[in-house]
């Protein structure tokens, strides 16, 4: 492959883009992971209130944003710096995993709502996302070295 095409390979910003929601996932699996762990070992602490980790949404909607602006941004001409953009969508690199503690629910008579099994699906499912997505990163890497080699 010409140096340029590689260039343009790891410049359109897909690739770099994939790498880091990948690994960005993979922070966020291992917070999660803990979440979950702390959760399960207070288990049966008198009004322990269990939390969970939000991102998926939240990225989601950070992405669809990049959709819309692309789709109905309206051309219009900043001719200073201070100047506001009529549509600007979110980066993508601002999204990040956020804890939120669970204060509504209640599964026992001392206030505690920590389901067992429940977290142990949730730490089942964490660690089959955070496997999914090291396996798709060792995958990017080994077609990125495949693409190297032949140039």
């Amino acid at each position: 492959m010409h140096p340029i095409f590689l260039k343009m390979f790891l410049d359109n910003g897909n690739w770099g883009k994939t790498q880091y929601l990948l690994e960005k996932g993979m922070d966020v699996a291992v917070t999660r992971r803990n979440v979950i762990a702390d959760n399960i070992a207070n288990a049966d602490t008198p009004h322990f209130k269990r939390s969970e980790v939000s991102f998926e949404a939240e990225l989601k909607r950070v992405l669809d944003s990049e959709k819309a602006v692309a789709a109905n941004a309206v051309p219009a001409k900043t001719t200073h710096e201070r100047h506001i953009p009529f549509f600007r969508s979110r980066d993508f690199r601002e999204v990040d995993g956020r804890t939120h503690i669970d204060y509504l629910s209640t599964m026992r008579n001392d206030g505690n709502n920590v389901d067992p099994e429940h977290e142990v699906n949730m730490a089942v499912k964490t660690q089959m996302q955070y496997q999914a997505m090291a396996t798709q990163i060792n995958g990017n890497f080994r077609m990125l070295n495949i693409v190297l080699r032949t140039v």
